[in-house]
């Protein structure tokens, strides 16, 4: 597929991975491997030398005349002939300078080592040969006569012997890489198994199924399998914010909508303009209402999508700051619907939350408060303090919410008793906003200091304090 890369497998990347890395090892161990058969074949074949070059001097003799001989062991050459494409050679020296026997062109060795053999590599006669000299001496009675063993051969054993010891390890080598291959191969299919098993239950899945994987997977794999399902849950929630929405959407649209093409219908058989003028300004009114509940949809549903998962991350933030300035926007519409609307707070009040959404906080219990005080009454917006928390109270001496009517009205679509315009959202938009900033929204009535009359509404929501530094 275009943009795609081809997908490799697994068990040959490993395979791969494992007969490079063998084979580089295999050619270091075949090269150490080398190195010491040449190290055995030459000590196996020095030693056989050293033999037969012991088993020559001790046939060396002196004569009557007080000359060397030597009495020749052929059974000491015989030792050397093991392999038929060698051949030996030998040659016997006495006092420096007197040859006695054998190969008089054969190289010696002229440093000796006392009673020591010494060994040396050399060429004779066009062929690689290795030598192997001893030097004894042969005693008259008298005096000792000294002389010079020298033995060698042709390497051609020594050789077959490093090359046989050499393939012998080359071929367990590759016993062993081929056995290892097998064995990852096999083990690599048994353990991804349990993802084929993942794969399998994945794809017998209906698309609506979003629920967490529980699926017995390696080890390695969890972390994988951990990230799917949080995925999946991201994914559900925002799948459940479009359906509510949705939902939501058509069930309060369909009302203003309504009323719209019913007024245009009027307006368009009217023949008063006055008349034309009243159905246009509900259908306008109508509009206007249905753009409210778009914009509260919508804030509600992207807090149903987002949740703890939001991109935004909190900061600190002063809430007098926010509400003194919110509540001064504010100010004109109050003063219009002929309610006096004030601010109580002092210093600074810090929490951890995201600015926008808690200016919407505040911006809901207000329109609340506005909307169903009435006329002539007073809303104080407040921020206070107690010990680790931060206080955010809107209070009203208006009607109220009865007792019971408490937990109803902090469900969605959920509306007071009055007949003030509303869409049922702001409560429960303010709720979800302070659940997520880990803030508490409590009702209950007005406690106005200049008023204990039970009446009224206050609207609290309690965060966490913070400091400006959090």
């Amino acid at each position: 597929m275009n943009g795609v890369r081809a997908a490799h497998s697994l068990r040959r990347r490993l395979l791969a991975w494992l007969l490079a890395a063998t084979a580089i090892i295999g050619i270091i161990a075949l090269g150490d491997t080398y190195r010491e058969a040449v190290k055995t074949a030459n000590s196996v074949s020095d030693r056989v030398l050293a033999g037969s070059a012991l088993a020559i001097a001790d046939r060396v003799v002196v004569a009557e005349d007080g000359t060397l001989e030597v009495d020749m062991p052929y059974v000491a050459l015989e030792m050397l002939t093991s392999a038929a494409q060698d051949r030996v050679f030998y040659r016997v020296d006495g006092p420096p300078g007197h040859f006695i026997t054998g190969y008089r062109s054969l190289p010696g060795i002229a440093e000796m080592q006392g009673r020591q053999a010494v060994y040396l590599d050399s060429d004779y006669r066009g062929e690689p040969i290795r030598i192997a000299a001893l030097e004894r001496s042969a005693s008259t009675g008298i005096n000792s006569v000294p002389f010079v063993v020298t033995v060698a051969e042709t390497t051609v054993a020594r050789q077959q012997l490093a090359r046989a010891l050499l393939f012998r390890s080359a071929l367990r080598l590759f016993l062993l890489i081929f056995g290892a291959a097998a064995i990852v191969w096999i083990a690599v299919t048994l353990s991804l198994r349990p993802l084929y098993r993942l794969g399998d239950a994945i794809a017998e899945r209906s698309p609506d199924d979003l629920r967490p994987i529980r699926q017995s997977v390696p080890r390695e794999v969890e972390g994988l399998v951990e990230t799917v399902n949080s995925f999946m849950v991201r994914l559900q929630s925002a799948l459940d914010a479009m359906r509510h929405f949705s939902g939501n959407a058509g069930h309060q649209l369909r009302t203003p909508l309504a009323v719209v093409r019913t007024q245009l219908a009027l307006a368009a058989r009217s023949e008063k303009p006055e008349d034309i003028k009243t159905f246009i300004a509900r259908s306008d009114e109508a509009v206007g209402h249905a753009e409210r509940i778009l914009t509260q949809l919508l804030l509600l549903a992207k807090i149903d999508a987002t949740g703890s998962g939001s991109s935004v991350a909190p900061v600190p933030m002063d809430l007098t700051l926010v509400a003194r300035e919110i509540t001064a926007e504010y100010v004109p519409r109050a003063a219009d619907a002929g309610i006096d609307l004030g601010f109580e707070g002092a210093g600074t009040a810090f929490i951890a939350a995201e600015p926008l959404l808690i200016g919407e906080l505040l911006r809901n219990l207000v329109e609340n408060a506005l909307a169903y005080a009435g006329q002539g009454a007073e809303v104080t917006v407040r921020v206070g303090q107690e010990p680790g928390l931060v206080l955010l109270d809107v209070e009203d001496n208006g009607p109220g919410i009865p007792p019971e009517r408490v937990s109803a009205v902090r469900q969605r679509f959920a509306r007071g008793e009055s007949e003030a315009p509303g869409l049922g959202l702001g409560l429960p938009i303010v709720e979800e906003i302070a659940v997520r900033f880990e803030g508490r929204l409590s009702l209950g009535p007005a406690v106005m200091e200049e008023r204990a009359t039970g009446r009224g509404l206050r609207a609290r929501v309690a965060f966490p304090a913070v400091t400006k530094e959090a």
